[in-house]
């Protein structure tokens, strides 16, 4: 950013980045604008924890008895509004570094992302913007021109104005007391923000729970209570709904709570959340989860507004309040990592959330349905990373079968319980869809002879279930591999092809498609299709080369496979007729071609389709020809 200075004004150019940002958010991402006074209120909240710990800590950090507090004053008249705290306040170094740059790495490219995605539906949800760190800026929204007056211990005050486009200026003031005071003039469209009704609704709807008072007008309007302290016969559903809408910034209900008492070992209580649906940085970013984790409270003080090592990773999409007397008021995040005491509420935290699944399963199935289709492939990531509560992470496991209907499930369990006497495996096929897969020739031996089958459709299954290798001492094959064991000395349909002609068959198959395939051979699953792509024993998931192809990985795998024939079947007879007639006819190699990358296509793996097509025109020129004749 630029600078200029102009009697004691100095004045910012933003980056283009920042520019962007802010023109994106002013213009494009809300649709509701009170949101602005939610990320006001937040960011004076924060500051005052800040003070708040220091006092308890050092005595640092305020003088002792001074009511930390947010107060709100409005002209309904003037449009004007001001927010003060008296809370850490920021030097100019700081207001350069939190009002002058995007907040997070990234932040702009996925807010982008996200208009782009959803800019037909009228708007992105507006809960993004606590999420991502620029919540400040959403004031623009409501305003042409902002101020913000602060002053932080053993610094000059200063005061900070911009108009939210292209530049911003600071200069020195002679404010004595530590805090920060924003006042701006709302837009005529906004002066409704000016109304002390509406300005209460809106702190009674979004902040009620900050843990500070909020005064408006010098009227106390939010109720500053630790729910997680009170026992659970205590709690009102109305206000547990309304603490989870805080915490979460979320504007649905909870799907469920869970609240903990525990005293022994150690001694902590808790206020857990399941949300109702995945955040959209879930969804779209990779390690979304890696920096997440409940608040941690110490003795009614937090601590950590995400505290990461409260949870293992794949339960941190559980929101929620943890608070302990057991740590020291001024434990460092390092501390943290390494405590004996955190360490035992994590063990004992992970135990208690499993075990809240598992009752929702038994007893609620309606919404443990609804939970799993929202977080299911995220708990999975669970079962390589916990293996203290494996078994346990497995029986949650639901999946669609060719056995289920359409939203339906079934455990491993069930599937075990409904297995014949001689069948001695649990089969699956991974893919992108149930209908998909339901239309996949390796699926027809199955299907034919009324064995279920699991369909994978969540990407993180096929580095997940192939790892459990069996269950109830049943193993667990895929039906792409090229070594299941099917029944022994089960009588196939009586074929028409002596063993010399499927012989021949094979071997011009082989020699047409060379080094294309690993091999070719007579196949014992196929019921409808001539042929069908089958992976090797040792080969990989062919839904992991497809995303290993996807993610451009140049050393991935490579993905040779047995092509399978099915000698009973229309087309590789009269093929075999061909052979007989005459090798070379050159309509053989062109067909076996066809079926080939016929196979490729079914799979999805095919990479161009003008030779395909050329080819089908030449096989379909010759039979209208020898139909015409």
């Amino acid at each position: 950013m630029s600078e200029n200075k102009q009697n004691g004004i100095q004045e910012f150019e933003y980056k283009a980045e920042m520019k962007q940002l802010l023109n994106l958010i002013v213009h494009s991402l809300y649709t509701h604008p009170e949101i602005f006074l939610r990320e006001l209120i937040s960011n004076a909240s924060d500051a005052l924890s800040k003070v708040r710990f220091g006092q308890l800590t050092d005595n640092s950090a305020g003088e002792e008895g001074e009511e930390l507090k947010i107060t709100i004053a409005l002209d309904e008249k003037e449009r004007t509004v001001v927010i003060k705290d008296n809370g850490t306040g920021m030097s100019e170094e700081e207001l350069i570094a939190n009002l002058g740059t995007v907040a997070k790495s990234g932040t702009l490219g996925f807010l982008q992302t996200l208009k782009a995605e959803q800019g037909e539906k009228g708007g992105i949800d507006a809960n993004l913007i606590g999420q991502f760190g620029v919540g400040f800026y959403s004031v623009f929204m409501v305003t042409d021109e902002v101020t913000v007056e602060t002053k932080t211990d053993g610094a000059v005050g200063c005061r900070w104005k911009s108009g939210g486009e292209g530049s911003y200026t600071i200069e020195k003031t002679d404010r004595e007391k530590r805090g920060t005071a924003i006042s701006f003039t709302l837009k005529e469209e906004a002066k409704e923000f000016a109304e002390a009704y509406r300005v209460e609704n809106i702190i009674r709807k979004y902040s009620n729970f900050v843990d500070f008072p909020i005064y408006l007008d010098n009227k106390k309007v939010n109720s500053v209570t630790a729910l997680w302290q009170k026992s659970k016969s205590e709690l009102s559903e109305e206000e547990v709904n309304e603490f989870y809408k805080f915490i979460a910034v979320d504007y649905q209900e909870p799907l469920d709570y869970l609240h903990l008492s525990l005293e022994g070992v150690v001694n902590f209580k808790a206020l857990l959340f399941l949300p109702k649906e995945a955040p959209m940085d879930l969804l779209y970013q990779q390690g979304a989860l890696e920096n997440h984790g409940p608040q941690l409270y110490v003795r009614k003080v937090m601590i950590q507004h995400e505290c990461k090592d409260l949870l293992p990773e794949y339960l941190r999409f559980v929101k929620g309040v943890v608070e302990t007397e057991d740590l020291p008021l001024n434990v460092s995040r390092e501390v943290v990592q390494n405590s004996p005491v955190m360490a035992k509420i994590r063990q004992i935290l992970t135990t208690k959330i499993i075990a809240w699944f598992e009752s929702l399963a038994a007893e609620q199935p309606e919404k443990f349905r609804r939970f799993y289709k929202a977080f299911g492939p995220v708990v999975k990531i669970g079962l390589n990373t916990d293996f203290t509560n494996r078994e346990k992470l497995i029986e949650l496991l639901r999946f669609v079968s060719t056995a289920t209907e359409e939203e339906e499930y079934v455990t491993l369990k069930e599937y075990v319980g409904r297995m014949t006497e001689d069948q001695k495996e649990i089969y699956y096929l991974s893919g992108d869809s149930r209908e998909q897969m339901l239309s996949n020739p390796n699926l027809e031996y199955f299907r034919k002879k009324g064995i279920e089958v699991l369909l994978l459709t969540d990407p993180v299954d096929v580095f997940v279930i192939p790892s459990i290798n069996e269950y109830d001492k049943k193993p667990l094959k895929s039906v792409e591999k090229a070594d299941i064991d099917f029944k022994a000395g089960e009588e196939q349909e009586k074929e028409a092809l002596s063993e010399a002609m499927i012989g021949t068959v094979l071997r011009i198959f082989r020699e047409t498609l060379g080094d294309r395939v690993e091999d070719v051979a007579e196949s014992r699953r196929l019921v409808s299709s001539p042929v069908t792509l089958v992976s090797g024993k040792d080969s990989v998931d062919p839904q992991i080369e497809k995303m290993l192809r996807m993610m451009k990985q140049a050393d991935a795998p490579g993905g040779k496979k047995v092509l399978e024939v099915n000698p009973s079947h229309a087309v590789i007879k009269n093929l075999a007729g061909l052979c007989m007639l005459d090798e070379n006819n050159p309509l053989i190699r062109t067909t076996i071609h066809h079926l080939y990358e016929g196979a490729l296509l079914l799979e999805g793996s095919l990479e161009g389709t003008a030779e395909y097509i050329s080819r089908m025109n030449d096989i379909i020129e010759v039979a209208t020809r020898q139909a015409k004749s």
